[in-house]
């Protein structure tokens, strides 16, 4: 998983899933950086945030790529994003 902010430049940060639990009326993914720092990162999705993502997962582009064979490869580097 890779990240970038606008308050870190051009910064490029690489990342793992940890976790995911559930808090009240929240679901909390958990997110370890690995490069160029360790941090841990924490994103609390509502129920709207929920079906917001998986509106978006839904797309005809986005379900061809979670049913291709790209599963069994290294992704390629998705340039500036």
């Amino acid at each position: 998983m890779l990240f970038r902010s606008t308050g870190l430049g051009k910064t490029e940060l690489k990342a793992k899933v940890s976790g995911m639990t559930r808090q009240g009326d929240y679901l909390i993914l958990q997110v370890d950086t690995l490069e160029p720092v360790r941090w841990k990162i924490r994103a609390a999705f509502s129920m709207p945030d929920m079906w917001t993502v998986i509106k978006f997962m839904l797309r005809f582009s986005n379900l061809k790529i979670m049913l291709s064979r790209r599963w069994f490869r290294e992704a390629k580097h998705p340039g500036e994003f």
